[in-house]
């Protein structure tokens, strides 16, 4: 799949850093050596946590070089380091793991957080968010027009990201391993412009495994059909704007 686009992702910074800033307000340490970013982004998350631990070693880590040029950038004093998460081995003096928005890309994802909580020392910590709107309109609408419209492929289907398990599945694979576990759900209600914004919104993240395969023409095409169908859901308030109900599931784990 080609590189993210941190330009489009950034359309929205204000609305997707508020997740992120929920997190962290969650997480107990006081102080911190090392504080890794995982799935950074282009540093706004980042930044929370340079703010929040001014003296620790912040270390942001993403699989995009574009991703990673846009954090550099807008942090230049911090280290960012390119890696694949299902495969990276923490250092075993990191007092925080932070990923916001991440593991619904990671494939396995619940083992894989399960082994990096094991790696980390007592009274660290795993601050994690994803997403949780996979049965949301704007995701079920993905699938069925892309499938309506001959758009979908089985390599798309594949490319798809999970949602989280259910609460219960994620206290059973951590909790023995740790010595506090907080979990919950927020629903963000996040008001957009209009049909289009929500188009362009997930045009940076969701949308890509049914974009990316497509030509030029039957991309537009595709999305042209998609953002249809959002505006016959995602009806205008009395204000002319739309509002983008986007839950998320939240888990802090102390080690």
């Amino acid at each position: 799949m080609p590189d993210w686009d941190s330009r489009l992702y950034l359309k929205f910074e204000s609305d997707r850093t508020r997740p992120p800033r929920d997190l962290l307000a969650q997480v107990p340490l006081q102080r911190a050596r090392k504080v890794v970013d995982l799935g950074c982004g282009p540093g706004n998350s980042t930044e929370l946590l340079a703010a929040r631990y001014p003296d620790a070693q912040v270390i942001g880590l993403d699989s995009s070089p574009d991703m990673l040029a846009s954090a550099r950038k807008r942090l230049p004093a911090l280290e960012f380091v390119e890696a694949d998460i299902a495969q990276w081995q923490p250092a075993p003096d990191i007092d925080l793991l932070f990923a916001n928005a991440t593991f619904q890309w990671v494939p396995d994802h619940p083992n894989v957080l399960s082994r990096l909580l094991q790696a980390l020392p007592s009274g660290g910590v795993l601050a994690v968010q994803m997403p949780d709107n996979k049965t949301e309109p704007t995701h079920t609408l993905m699938a069925e027009v892309a499938r309506q419209g001959g758009w979908l492929s089985a390599e798309t289907e594949g490319q798809n990201r999970g949602n989280p398990l259910d609460p219960e599945a994620y206290y059973d694979l951590l909790r023995p391993h740790c010595q506090a576990l907080d979990m919950w759900h927020t629903i963000y209600a996040h008001v957009l412009d209009n049909a289009a914004a929500i188009v362009e919104w997930f045009k940076s993240t969701a949308l890509r495994p049914y974009t990316t395969p497509l030509t030029p023409a039957a991309r537009a095409a595709y999305l042209a059909a998609y953002e249809k169908r959002i505006a016959e859901v995602y009806r205008p308030r009395t204000d002319g704007k739309v509002i983008l109900n986007f839950p998320r599931f939240f888990i802090v784990a102390v080690r």
